[in-house]
This record gives C-alpha cells, structure tokens and sequence, in this order.
C-alpha cells in the first residue's frame, strides 16, 4: 500500500468491526446488510434509536483486539441500554474519540465514563468544549446547544483528555484524522450552526471536527464520520492524504446533508461516485433527500443504515 511522506507507516488490521451503538434510524424486521448483523428485536425488548450518534470500534491487528468508542449519542439512557442490549464491555475500551461538540455526539460521555477503566484517554479536537448555537429552519432566535464541560470531565477524574490538531493513532490501526483540509469549492458548512469565540459568536466552520480512518488489509481504508461538517469528501479525501491510501473500501456515518441543496447534494454523490468506494452508508445527519439521492446513484454500494448494526470488514 502507498504511504504518507513523513508518516508513521499505517498499520492494516485483519478485521475491523464497527458497531453502530445508536442512530436516527431502526427496523427491526429488515434483512441484514453485507458483512454484518442487525441487532433484533424481542416483547419489551428493543434497541433505542435518536437523533445522535454512536459508535463502538474493533480492531484486530496480529490476532489480538483493540477496542475504541466514538461519540456518545443524544440520550445516555438510550445509549446504555443499546450498550447493555448488544452486549458491548465498556471496561475493556482502550479508546474514546469525539468527533466534535455537539450535544447529540456528547450527550452519553460522561454516563458511559462511569463505567471505563480510570486513565483511559479521551480524544478531542480543537473547540470541542466551546458553547455552540444554532437557528433552526424558519427561525431568527438562536437555540442554545450547551457545551461539553472541560471542568465536569477532569473533576469525574476518569478520563485523561488529549487534543489533537494532526493525525493520530488511537488503538492499534485506528486513527483520529486531525484537522480535516477543506478542498472542496461546495462544502462550506452551514451559517445557521454558530460558535461563541470571546464575547462573539459567529459560524460554526469545526476546525477541528475529526473522523476515524482505518485500512483493512486487501480491502482498503474504512472512513468513519460523526457529522462531517467539514464535508464527507473533504474528510474522505484527507483520509486518504494523511494514510498515502487512495483505495477506500467503506465510508459510513453522518454526511451533513439534511436541508442542503439538491445541487450541494448531486455534487457531494458525484464526487463520491468518482472516488468509488465498495459500500456507502449514510446515517445520522445526512438527511432524507440525500439518502436517497445516494441509493438511487449508488445502488450496489448503498446500505441503510439502523441503529444495532454491526459491520465486519476482513477476514
């Protein structure tokens, strides 16, 4: 495989399992997807679906696993129960990531934190603790988003926060992108999404939002996104700069899409046609109409996303 200059040579797992431990969607009843499961339901027992997103991630590198999460979700009773319900062990979680600072990624962290081993570290990008606004469709007030508390994480004393600005490697084969480069002429983010900087608050552009990219060996790399409010190409694309890694074999996760444009969204297909990867699966905030544009452009790489799933790429 190609590799970065300058880089740490990538590490390829054998497998990489990626849990969807909670999203906006859930059918019990539907056929599982290719190389994976669907969690089903049972009388009185189901998984809970949200507007958040979660993930649990395996990875195993010369036959030993290495285990991450990655955001939280919306309702931490939600969260748990899927946790308990798929049948995942937080104490054996070497990881966590979060993409960036929205409540409906962080809103289970510090619940889930609880229950971890003290001392595992918690990666996070540039602003992911600031105050964050928005206007919602039709409004001129601004909606409080609240913040992730620096304070609240270090008081709990459980786990030991590391900002990251370039990429890094988090469990074995697993690795936070940094900083996402914005290449793209179309994905310039949303004015209605604002931050407070000082006494200012102005649009939201996630700096420092990250993703998780991993190459499964003889397959390609497997993107990760929470929301990509850097854009899913542009995330895509510095996924495969930072590992030398043109192949990609999955892009799964929120694309940012909900109420962009028909054009922002036939192009943001367009550009993913062309970089080809073997299964696209949308979820989270990537919205209806987009969804929808990508089944009907990408039928054969498609998967619906629902919450429970588990995907298994590799041997």
């Amino acid at each position: 495989m190609r590799r970065a200059e300058s880089r740490t040579p990538v590490i390829s797992v054998e497998r990489l399992v990626v849990t969807v431990v909670t999203d906006n969607y859930y059918d019990s009843v539907r056929v599982n997807p290719p190389s994976g499961k669907r969690w089903k339901s049972s009388p009185g027992i189901s998984v809970h679906a949200e507007h958040g997103l979660s993930y649990h991630i395996e990875t195993v590198v010369n036959g030993k696993s290495y285990f991450m999460m990655f955001d939280y979700g919306l309702d931490p009773v939600g969260v748990l129960n899927n946790i308990k319900l798929i049948g995942i062990d937080l104490g054996m979680v070497n990881a966590f990531g979060l993409s960036h600072g929205h409540f409906d990624h962080w809103s289970g962290l510090m619940d889930i934190l609880e229950r971890v081993v003290p001392g595992t570290p918690l990666y996070v990008g540039e602003e992911t603790f600031a105050h964050r606004y928005s206007l919602r469709p039709g409004s001129n007030e601004l909606t409080d988003l609240g913040r992730l508390e620096r304070e609240a994480i270090k008081k709990q004393g459980i786990a030991k926060i590391v900002e990251v600005r370039e990429p890094v490697e988090i469990i074995p084969g697993c690795y936070m992108t940094g900083n996402i480069g914005r290449i793209t002429e179309y994905e310039k983010g949303s004015p209605s999404l604002l931050i407070k900087r000082g006494e200012k608050i102005e649009q939201d552009k996630f700096p420092g939002e990250q993703a998780i990219a991993c190459h499964v060996k003889d397959k390609g790399l497997v993107v990760i996104s929470g929301c990509a409010h850097a854009g899913i190409i542009n995330t895509v694309r510095h996924a495969q700069k930072i590992t030398g890694i043109g192949k990609v074999h999955v892009v799964i996760g929120g694309f940012h899409l909900v109420n962009a444009p028909q054009e922002i969204i036939e192009k943001t297909v367009d550009d993913m046609q062309a970089i080809a990867p073997d299964h696209i699966i949308p979820a989270h905030c990537t919205g209806f109409e987009a969804i929808l544009t990508f089944a009907k452009k990408m039928p054969h790489q498609f998967i619906l996303n629902t919450a429970g799933t588990q995907y298994m790429f590799g041997v």
